[in-house]
């Protein structure tokens, strides 16, 4: 080191150390504009986030595998998705990553097939700003995708929780609600909003993501009021919980909170009370739901 240089702050470890085979289960990538442009539909234009970038953040943690979403930056262009699966399992083995795209009515089977081969396991739907699939398509794309084995991960307001019960119960298939049902206000686990996520997980056919409090939280970490909701959602269901980081937390007003990684892990230490179950969380539900062997 020499003169005048200061030795660098060691870099935050986390509290939890995750066991072999863990996933994050919803992250983004979005490269060069030039390369990848941002779609008209796109509220805002998104940070550079590369493979690189995460496989360092994946070292820090200690997980292995990862689940790349459709960014709503891009719409129906899937380009960069595929492109940074392609890269990971390059890097990490062909069952390191998975995938959850965006496609409408025009896609043919060949395409869906094709996807489903490159390691695609669900169709996201986008029901905030951005969003460029409908809830009137939402059924009838629900059951094409389900022919190959797809999921479909669901993203809206929670508050409109109880407006969307029965279409929800009626779709063939998994569905994966995104953040903790995504309270823009958070609410009681008593609150009938709330109630009615839990009575859809009653179906046995309905998932949580453990994931993005900072979006939605009045709190800082732990995020005790999304946190009373997520550790309901956990007593209530424990074999269909998956976490994610949401990484690199593209909504622009929740990336002011600058929310710190290690402890977006960490939080599962406060929403998890079992150690049993929060490495199913980690390892078994992400192998069931996205069709990762088997540690």
């Amino acid at each position: 080191m020499s003169l005048g240089q200061e030795a660098a702050a060691p870099l935050k470890t986390p509290k939890l150390r995750v066991p072999k085979g863990a996933c994050d289960c919803h992250i983004h990538f979005y490269g060069s504009p030039e390369r990848y442009p941002v779609a008209p539909t796109s509220p805002g234009a998104p940070p550079l986030a590369g493979v690189s970038a995460y496989r360092t953040l994946m070292r820090r943690w200690g997980t292995e595998r990862v689940v790349v979403v459709q960014p709503s930056a891009y719409a129906f262009d899937n380009r960069c998705t595929m492109d940074a699966m392609a890269e990971l399992a390059a890097e990490l083995g062909p069952d390191a990553a998975r995938g959850v795209v965006v496609v409408g009515d025009s896609v043919t089977d060949a395409e869906l097939e094709a996807y489903t081969k490159a390691g695609v396991r669900g169709l996201r739907y986008f029901m905030l700003a951005g969003g460029v699939l409908p809830w009137e398509t939402l059924p009838r794309m629900a059951a094409r995708v389900h022919e190959f084995g797809w999921h479909i991960q669901l993203q809206f307001d929670g508050a409109e929780m109880r407006d969307h019960v029965e279409t929800i119960k009626a779709l063939p298939g998994t569905v994966v609600i995104d953040h903790n049902g995504k309270y823009l206000d958070p609410v009681s686990p008593s609150d009938a909003r709330f109630k009615a996520f839990l009575d859809l997980l009653e179906t046995g056919r309905v998932w949580n993501k453990l994931s993005g409090p900072y979006e939605t939280s009045k709190q800082s970490f732990p995020y005790g009021d999304v946190g009373a909701m997520a550790r309901a959602l956990v007593r209530a269901a424990p074999e269909r919980m998956v976490w994610a980081s949401n990484w690199p937390h593209p909504n622009p007003f929740a990336r002011q909170k600058n929310p710190d990684d290690i402890e977006l892990l960490d939080v599962l230490l406060e929403w998890v009370e079992d150690d049993g179950v929060r490495d199913r969380i980690l390892v078994d539900n992400p192998a069931e739901l996205y069709g990762f062997p088997r540690s």
